[in-house]
């Protein structure tokens, strides 16, 4: 247990979606720190990439390959990182897709079901792989990634905006039920960053809205949201300074610094009131 409560090194961590994006990014910001990194995907060329990366660095790094929507497969893969270098400490859950893009009435019932299987499912998958061994050994830490949508309406985007805000309300209830084995759940929403999809909403059109368009031509310019930004509110939340945080929404342009050392009501940033006024 690191005696700096803001330090990760040396924990043990699980991060889906590692192979590109925003779940790479974290998984490289957490090696950098000194954790053991255990990284998920299903594309083994982007999971080979990352942990290379990641050891050219001098970190500790290692390929678990699985699909997020296969229960067994990710059982298999905790255990694998358990038996190598002990319990696991933390699980950030950053795998997910865009989904449907278009006005809701035209989309498939087959691409809303893969969006809600990647996004919801996913992310429940991969809790319960591992909290049963959390609950056992009185410690862990579940971060769950959101997005557009989870905090307001996402026209045009209904599967990924319905998904998000479900696994906001699931991380809230869980929090209430795992709290008492030490164990806090927490909700990220990273802020807008260039990634895949990104070019899958320019890709759009039209059917993504002026508003998604606009926005996305920004971030393709500007890069969105810096990785150490994003980076730094993930550590703050794998770390002990963070352990009186659970069942919180946060976003990463939240003054959350200040929660360091602040007694939170049940309400706030939360999805039943993310702020008081």
């Amino acid at each position: 247990m690191p005696a700096n409560p803001h330090s990760i090194e040396g924990l043990n961590v699980i991060i889906t979606g590692a192979g590109r994006g925003i779940g790479k990014r974290l998984a490289i910001g957490f090696a950098e720190r000194g954790a053991r990194v255990g990284l998920v995907a299903r594309t083994a060329a982007e999971l080979d990439l990352t942990d290379l990366e990641i050891k050219h660095n001098g970190g500790i790094s290692h390929k678990l390959a699985a699909d997020v929507r296969d229960f067994e497969r990710l059982s298999g893969v905790v255990d694998l990182m358990r038996h190598r270098h002990g319990p696991l400490h933390v699980l950030v859950c950053a795998a997910a897709i865009q989904g449907p893009i278009g006005p809701f009435h035209k989309t498939t019932i087959k691409a809303w079901t893969d969006t809600i299987e990647t996004n919801l499912m996913g992310v429940v998958n991969c809790c319960r792989a591992v909290v049963p061994k959390m609950i056992e050994n009185r410690r862990g830490k579940l971060i769950v990634l959101t997005g557009g949508g989870a905090a307001s309406p996402r026209p045009n985007f209904t599967a990924y905006a319905c998904s998000k805000a479900a696994v906001v309300r699931f991380a809230e209830s869980l929090a209430e039920e795992v709290g008492e084995h030490n164990i806090q759940v927490n909700s990220m929403s990273p802020g807008g960053s260039y990634t895949n999809m990104t070019d899958e909403i320019l890709a759009a059109g039209e059917a993504a809205g002026w508003k998604e368009i606009e926005a996305a031509e920004k971030v393709q310019q500007t890069g969105g949201v810096k990785p150490e930004r994003q980076i730094e509110l993930a550590c703050f939340l794998a770390a002990e300074a963070s352990n009186h945080i659970s069942g919180k929404f946060l976003h990463v342009d939240d003054d959350w610094k200040r929660l360091e050392n602040a007694t939170l009501s049940p309400d706030l940033f939360t999805l039943r009131r993310l702020k008081k006024g």
